[in-house]
């Protein structure tokens, strides 16, 4: 059950990468993104949304190459 869950949010966070042209697509991508996965491993919704949403924003400044 661990390596499902651990691909599954891999999966999810490689995805992020490919939502949006602008900093508010990606920031709301992944906080949706961030939100679901979080609920799936039985963590804090509102955690993995903020985390998300602040990896989705800031994407393109430190990994422009990806985003």
């Amino acid at each position: 059950m661990c390596k499902r869950t651990t691909a599954l949010v891999l999966a999810m966070a490689f995805g992020l990468a490919a939502c949006g042209d602008t900093d508010l697509e990606r920031g709301v991508s992944g906080a949706a993104i961030g939100g679901v996965g979080s609920s799936v491993v039985g963590g804090s919704v509102l955690t993995g949304a903020l985390i998300g949403g602040a990896a989705g924003v800031l994407c393109d400044d430190l990994t422009p190459e990806v985003c």
